[in-house]
């Protein structure tokens, strides 16, 4: 079940085949492969099965499976049985021969199957494959193949058939005429003779031992000549390297006297190939077999080919092989084997051939010459025995070739020559002295590079050779350890060598050790027989400086520490436990550490108390004596090395200050003195260094030599009358002064303090100031050298440390302490502020900063001038950034970058020293006055320095604060406002730094609290993790993590603090950088949020700031932020806010508006704010009567401050979008005030001092709003209407010229009307809260106010909404009960208020008609209307009501109408005698139940009426018209009616004369008893004021005399 089941899934993966992906083909292969490993018997039968089935089967897809057949076999071959073997043989056997063409893939891979069966069935394979392979036949390709790698891969099994093999395939090879079977039958020979050689060699495990060369001599050779004769001269060349290569193993088995008689003709032949053929590889290696094999027979041939062979062979070594083509390097191997081969056998000629090549001007040539002499020092050494000396001269020359190559090859000889005994020789430590040299070779200072070729090769590669080789002769090659040992101690003190030392010392080191494993400890180095070794001083002084420089050299310091360990009997025998204890410590101190972390300070004071400790454990002075001696006489060997001389100086005086002979130490000094470099830098540090140390045992030697070398004349060679013209010589002697001036500071620095300060002031300045001030014929001259100014710097720093450390606070006091500061500070103010180019400033604040901490304390005037000098010169520095960009040299540019950083480090040292000896909230407070302009510069740079220099400041105070009792820290508030703007900085560096001053201000505060130093507050701690957030540039990220930090600080500052800080901070709304002005913003309006509501008495003092602010800064966010400011007080103290802000000067500026608007934005809020207003312009007279002195003009009216302010308030607020809801909500109050504030301040005047303000804001800027109070009112209330929702009211008042009308004192209620008309159109749901709020303003006291409410009601009435909202009868009680107002104006408003009824509610006049007419009818009556307005009023009111009251209401009051109007037909106001008219014809209708009666009225009328047809108002006779027409149908005369209405009609034009002629006509028919009547009433006319009614009285008396005449 499971073979059926892997054959299955065998069969489907060789189906899967034909996919042309590779990866997939790969996968199946593997597959098949991994089945195979199981059932390695099924999966073959299968694919044995699956290929006979798919005979039609693409090749490569074939290939595939018979490539896993052949895995299978490999890794299974154990386990196959016969049969199986069998089917895969013959599968094999047929695929490899199926196609008569060659199918490389195909068939190899059938062959590959046919090998691998081959390994275990050699006898099986051969059966099958031989039937393919028949004589006189030419085979398959693949046959030959097949046979060739079965010979290679089973050499015992496959030998016994090669002997009929090839007596078949000689006759064959005639046969051939294709290059490719003459190719294979050459592949053939070559794999046979390979096998046969390694059955002949191996005949002790061959299964037949009787097989002898002789077997296949002939057959060989037989082969040979055709190769030779015929192949080898074939075009093709791929044949000829194909007869090379077969000729080679073929030369082995042919005879030897063939042999011999075929090289006279072979070997020209084989070299004549080099030419044809620039792959060598096959030719050489052929060669070289064919060589062996000639010595192996003798032949004597090869003497006579030996020159051409040198002369052919020698090129192909000096042609450099290329490892990127391996068959190059092979053919080097090969052509190295065959001068090995010549040199066994030739070694005079080869030498005298090889050596003078080495002299060759080709560097190809003596590379290639090297080569070949290393070849045969190491594969003939027997040969080359005698020859050592000749060949040891021969390479004299050589060793001073410059060229790399050649350099690494003859490193590569001395190598060979070490390991055969060549160094032993007379002339091998010049061989050693090379490789030293090699050793010592400079590092290459360019970055390594690729080579450009495979020649190219760089002294670092000889180096590394040389170092190699060298190790490894110490420690591999023991017969070279008497060569070497103590022989290289002579390389370790000659300067040149330097570079070699770490692998001199190693070597030595492991020599030495071996020596002492001899047992030569005590006399490990022989100077009896070593004349020219170094002395023990000179290699302790030696190996003691190199290890001062630990790193350099490949870790120089470790070899040489522990060389010197090895060597300590040598250099004293008393140093041996000492040694053996400190030396391994300050190994393990290197090997800790690496350049980068080793602090060379540290390491070199380890260094020198080694040598204190090991000049203790001398304790020889002699001995001491002779050390200093050599350490002095080596200080010249070290010019170049400054580093290391400087170290060496400082040995020196440690050596000196413990050598007991004074004149020694005396005449040491002197020397050094003497012949010092001063130009030098580290000489200069070096020497004083050493006068420093000699000092800590020798003060009194040492301040004396000084003193003499400054009094000598070295120093005055210089100063005279020319000195102003300085050579050479004077600028050493400012060197030379530098020195000695550095010399003093060093010696106050490590002398006994107990003997040091009494001569600093008496002895030390003195001399260090005669050295720097130099006089000219007696006038100090200022030097101008950098050195100097420097050396004077640090010596006077060394000097103050001195002071400072040596002794107790306050115990010296230091008299000249003021005087030097106020020389560091002409030094700092003479820097350039352009350009840091010197470290003078730093190393003056540096010495500044030891100068304060000594007494007496520095002056206020003196420590300001320290303070402001530093600040200048160091932040207002141009930025570093710049300075690197003007910076070519990359290393100028780190310089000047180390520079900056090392000086700001300096002014932070120097302020925080000048901070300790204030330690107070003033002494913090005073510093900070000095940064303050600092960190709030518009430069980047000066405020990124200043605020780090502030942090570290700040954190010192922190954590040098000792609190004992608690006191108030009373500029925390002011401190914080400094800084916590900063944390929005445009630059991310500042606000890091800001928080973190922020957070000392706020652990300082904790301490003068009473906290512990080490106390944690949780939200304080919280200001680190927002540090996180200010790196990002984002200002909506800075204003959450600024919000954050304002919340912590409201919360940890005290109360008294808050307004401080407030006040303080509200200064930083000015700051240049914009983004911590809105820092600043934030931060209040978060501390307003958090403690605004403890500051009710301060937010007067708070709007006052604001409005300043406002004022000083021109920014949109900084207006966005004030008006949030206003707002937050506004939520916690609304009244307080309202007052201060209504006290503002009137007009409201622009700023004070702003704070307005802001209380707009919150709905709630805004609507007690603007109710709060609204009590304002209520709560107080709108006005004050005020008398005027002018003669006859009565009093005038005075706006009163507080409603006009208030009134300007709501304005401003509800001008602002955000108060709409807020509006809404207040809309019947809002409106109702409005409304009655413009009714109040109608004609009401500014008081006086505002009137100049009004004309002022006038004068200049924008048209400002009107603060007149009338206009004022007016703009609130629009305003009030558009932001309620009712735009549709305000434009429609606007359009009819309403509140132009509202402000005129004699047409405001005609406004009023247009405005209540508006409302009633366009605000109907708003009036019954309108009408209800406005009803007890008709009993006010203000006459203004009940003319106005009287005139929006009666303008309502005339709209049908008031009856729709059901306030028709409440308005209408109201305003009847205005008709006993003591204001005529109100009396005449509210008769036409009750008259609009019949327009606006027409159905509710009948039912309230008797009351209405009986107002009218009083409205008649009133006794005090001089001017009839209220009648006039009265009779318009009642024409409109006539058309819908009840005819029995008004049948009661018709006569005394009548009679009551009649006299205002005449009245000289037209609109009384056009009213009076109307009305009277209006009357006519109701007329019919009293006839008699009024028709005598209307008789009495009629002579009025006629002629006042020609009154001169056409609106007169109009109504004269309608009311004679009226009246017509009530005269009982047809006629006369008739013509009243077609003559009087209101379109038609009348002819007066004619009409009365006829009238009059009809009057005397049908009234002849009115005649007298008539000509009375005219009469009443004649004196008319009207000329037309005069002329017409007479023409009407006429036309009826006329008529009574006639008849």
């Amino acid at each position: 079940m499971t073979e059926s089941r892997i054959k299955r899934l065998a069969t489907t993966l060789m189906d899967a085949t034909t996919d042309k992906d590779l990866l997939v083909q790969e996968q199946i292969y593997n597959a098949l492969c991994y089945l195979g490993e199981s059932e390695p018997e099924e999966i073959l039968n299968s694919c044995d099965e699956y290929l006979r089935q798919h005979d039609k089967l693409a090749y490569p897809h074939r290939v595939i499976i018979l490539k896993a057949m052949e895995t299978v076999v490999k890794n299974n071959i154990a386990l196959l049985d016969k049969s199986t073997a069998k089917v895969v043989i013959f599968l094999a056997s047929n695929e490899m021969t199926k196609s008569k063409e060659v199918i490389r893939d195909w068939q190899q891979a059938a062959s590959s199957v046919l090998v691998a069966v081959g390994q275990r069935f050699i006898n099986k394979v051969m059966e099958e494959v031989l039937t393919k392979f028949q004589p006189g036949i030419l085979p398959h390709y693949f046959v030959m193949q097949t046979f060739a790698n079965l010979s290679v891969s089973n050499v015992f099994g496959m030998v016994p058939f090669l002997n009929s093999i090839l007596g078949t395939m000689l006759p064959m090879l005639a046969m051939a005429k294709q290059d490719h079977m003459k190719s294979v039958f050459c592949y053939a020979l070559q794999h046979f003779s390979e096998s046969i050689q390694e059955y002949l060699a191996n005949l002790d495990k061959a299964p037949d031992p009787t097989v002898r060369k002789d077997t296949f001599s002939n057959e060989i050779f037989s082969a040979y000549e055709v190769l030779f004769n015929s192949w080898l001269q074939h075009r093709e060349a791929k044949l000829r390297l194909a007869v090379v290569e077969a000729m080679g193993p073929m030369s082995y088995l042919m005879p030897s006297e063939k042999l011999e008689e075929q090289l006279p003709k072979l070997i020209p032949g084989i070299l004549a190939l080099y030419k044809k053929h620039t792959e060598a590889f096959y030719i050489s290696k052929s060669l070289c077999q064919i060589l062996e094999a000639s010595v192996n027979i003798g032949s004597r041939s090869l003497d006579v080919q030996l020159d051409s062979l040198l002369g052919t062979l020698h090129p192909q070594i000096c042609a450099p092989a290329d490892p990127s083509v391996p068959l190059t390097v092979k053919n080097h191997t090969e052509v190295l084997r065959c001068f090995t081969v010549l040199a066994c056998s030739f070694p005079d000629r080869v030498l005298a051939f090889l050596l003078p090549k080495l002299e060759s001007s080709n560097e190809r040539t003596r590379v290639g010459t090297l080569l070949i002499m290393r070849q045969i020092i190491n594969s003939a050494p027997s040969q080359m025995e005698i020859k050592k000396p000749f060949i040891i001269s021969s390479m004299k020359l050589t060793l001073q070739d410059s060229n790399n190559k050649v350099k690494r090859a003859v490193v590569q000889v001395i190598s060979a020559m070490a390991h055969h005994g060549y160094l032993e020789q007379p002339g091998g430590e010049a061989m050693m002295e090379f490789l030293v040299r090699q050793c010592a070779l400079p590092s290459d200072a360019q970055p390594k590079k690729p080579p450009l070729d495979a020649d190219d090769l760089t002294s670092d590669s000889v180096q590394s050779i040389s170092v190699n080789t060298l190790f490894l002769l110490s420690t591999t090659v023991d017969r070279m350890n008497n060569v070497l040992w103590p022989y290289l101690l002579e390389y370790v003190t000659p300067i040149q060598f330097t570079n070699a030392l770490t692998p001199l010392c190693k070597s030595l080191m492991y020599l030495a050790m071996k020596k002492q494993e001899e047992g030569e400890n005590a006399s490990l180095i022989r100077y009896d027989l070593n004349a020219n070794l170094p002395s023990p001083y000179a290699l302790m002084t030696r190996l003691l400086v190199v290890s001062s420089q630990p790193y350099v050299g490949d870790c120089r310091g470790t070899a040489a520490l522990r060389l010197l360990n090895v060597l300590h009997y040598s250099v004293h025998p008393a140093l041996d436990q000492l040694w053996s204890k400190k030396v391994p410590l300050l190994v393990e101190h290197i090997e800790e550490n690496t350049e980068k972390s080793l602090s060379q300070k540290e390491w070199e004071e380890k260094l020198l108390l080694f040598l204190q400790e090991t000049l203790s454990a001398v304790s020889d002075n002699t001995w001491i004596c002779h050390f200093v001696t050599e350490m002095c006489r080596q200080l010249n060997s070290y010019n170049g090395f400054p580093l290391e001389k400087n170290f060496l100086y400082k040995c020196i005086g440690t050596t000196l200050g413990a050598c007991t002979s004074k004149d020694l130490v005396q005449k040491q000094l002197q020397e050094l003195l003497e012949t010092a470099r001063y130009h030098e830098k580290a000489e200069r540090e070096g020497l004083a260094s050493c006068f420093g140390i000699c000092a800590i045992n020798h003060l009194e030697e040492t301040l004396a030599k000084l003193e003499d070398f400054v009094r000598s004349d070295v120093l005055k060679k210089s100063v005279g009358l020319f000195s102003m013209f300085k050579d050479r010589s004077d600028n050493e002697v400012e060197k030379i002064k530098s020195t000695l001036i550095l010399c003093y500071g060093y010696v106050a620095v490590y002398a006994p303090k107990e003997l040091v300060l009494p001569r600093i002031e008496a002895d030390i300045l003195k001399n260090i100031f005669q050295c720097f001030n130099t006089k000219v014929l007696g006038i100090k001259v200022e030097t101008k050298d950098l050195t100097l100014k420097l050396c004077l710097i640090r010596s006077i720093c060394m000097i103050s440390q001195a002071i400072f450390n040596g002794v107790k606070h306050g115990d010296f006091i230091f008299s000249r302490k003021a005087e030097l500061v106020a020389q560091m500070v002409e030094f700092i103010k003479a820097e350039p502020l352009e350009a840091m180019r010197t470290p003078v400033r730093q190393r003056a604040m540096i010495t500044c900063t030891y100068l304060v901490g000594l007494e007496p304390h520095l002056s206020d005037p003196d420590r300001t001038e320290l303070i402001d000098t530093c600040l200048a010169s160091v932040l207002a520095l141009p930025p570093l950034e710049l300075v690197k960009e003007r910076e070519e040299n990359g290393d100028d540019a780190l310089h000047k970058e180390m520079l900056y950083g090392d000086t700001i480090s300096a002014l932070k040292d120097l302020l925080k020293s000048l901070l300790r000896r204030n330690m107070t909230p003033h002494g913090l407070q005073d510093m900070f006055a000095h940064l303050g302009p600092w960190i709030k510069s518009n430069k980047e740079h000066e405020r990124q320095r200043a605020v780090e220099v502030s942090a570290a400041l700040l954190d010192f105070y922190l954590t040098k604060l000792k609190v004992s009792t608690v006191i108030p820290f009373y500029n925390l508030g002011v401190l914080i406002a400094l800084f916590s703007p900063r944390c929005s900085d445009s630059l991310a560096s500042v606000r890091q730094h800001a928080v973190d001053c922020v957070y000392c201000l706020l652990y300082i505060q904790l301490c003068y609290e009473g906290f512990a130093q080490d106390h944690r507050d949780e939200m304080v701690e919280g200001l680190k993790a927002l540090k996180k957030g200010l790196e990002e540039p984002d200002f909506t990220v800075l204003f959450h993590a600024c919000n954050n930090i304002a919340m912590v600080i409201g919360k940890r500052v005290p109360p008294d603090q808050l307004m401080s800080l407030l006040l303080a901070m509200f200064e930083g709304l000015a700051d240049p950088d914009k983004n911590c002005s809105r820092a600043a913003t934030v931060m209040i309006n978060s501390l307003l949020k958090e403690r605004g509501g403890v500051l009710q008495e301060k937010v007067p003092d708070i709007m006052s700031i604001i409005h300043s602010k406002l004022e000083e800064v021109d920014e949109e966010h900084v207006r966005k932020a004030a008006q949030q400011t206003v707002y937050i007080l506004a939520s916690q103290h609304k009244s307080v806010v309202v007052s201060s802000l209504l006290g503002s000067s009137l007009p409201f500026d622009s700023h004070t508006c702003t704070m307005w608007r802001s209380l707009a934005t919150e709905p709630t809020l805004t609507s007690q704010i603007l109710e709060q207003l609204l009590d304002k312009v209520n709560g107080d007279v709108p006005y004050k009567e005020s008398k005027c002195f002018l003669l006859g003009s009565g009093s005038e009216r005075i706006a009163t401050p507080l409603p006009l302010a208030a009134t300007c308030a709501l304005y401003e607020i509800m001008s602002a979008p955000e108060s709409g809801a807020a509006v809404l909500g207040l809309y019947p109050p809002l409106f109702v005030t409005l409304l009655l504030r413009v009714s109040c301040t109608v004609g009401v005047q500014l008081p006086k001092n505002l009137q100049s303000r009004e004309t002022r804001s006038s004068s200049h800027g924008p048209a400002p709003r009107s603060l007149q109070p009338c206009s004022c009112a007016v703009e609130t209330l629009k305003v009030m209407l558009a932001r309620g929702g009712s735009e549709e009211v305000a434009r429609a008042v606007g359009s009819a010229g309403g509140w132009e009308l509202m402000a005129s004192p004699k047409r405001h209620h005609d406004g009023i009307a247009v405005l209540a008309g508006a409302m009633a159109r366009h605000a109907g749901p708003r009036l019954p809260l309108i009408v209800k709020n406005l009803i007890p303003t008709l009993s006010s006291v203000f006459e203004s106010q009940r003319i106005t409410t009287t005139a929006f009601f009666a303008e309502l009435l005339s709209s049908n909404v008031v009856n729709d909202l059901i306030l028709l009868e409440t308005m209408m009680d109201n305003v009847t009960a205005r008709q006993k107002d003591t204001c005529m104006l109100v009396r005449m408003l509210a008769l036409r208020g009750l008259g609009n009824i019949a327009s606006g509610s027409p159905e509710k006049v009948r039912k309230h008609g008797a009351k209405l007419l009986a107002s009218m009818v009083n409205g008649m009556d009133d006794k005090d209307d001089p001017h009839n307005l209220v009648a006039l009023e009265a009779m318009s009111s009642l024409s409109k009501l006539l058309d819908h009251v009840e005819e029995k209401d008004i049948q009661s009051m018709l006569l005394h109408i009548a009679i009551r109007i009649r006299p205002f037909f005449d009245s000289e106001q037209s609109d009384l005698r056009q009213s009076s008219i109307v009305l009277f014809g209006n009357l006519t209708k109701f007329s019919e139940g009293n006839c008699e009666v009024f028709f005598e009225q209307i008789l009495n009328g009629l002579v009025t009426l006629l002629l006042h047809l020609q009154d001169p108002k056409p609106e007169v006779v109009k109504a004269c018209k309608f009311a004679l027409r009226m009246c017509g149908p009530n005269m009982g005369c047809e006629g006369l009616c008739d013509m009243f209405l077609n003559h009087l009609r209101e379109d038609r034009s009348l002819h007066y004369g004619e009409f009365m002629n006829n009238v009059c006509k009809h009057l005397m028919q049908s009234y002849p008893e009115m005649l007298n009547r008539l000509i009375l009433t005219n009469l009443f006319y004649f004196k008319s004021n009207w000329a037309d009614i005069r002329a017409a009285a007479p023409m009407f008396i006429g036309f009826p005399l006329r008529l009574c005449a006639t008849r």
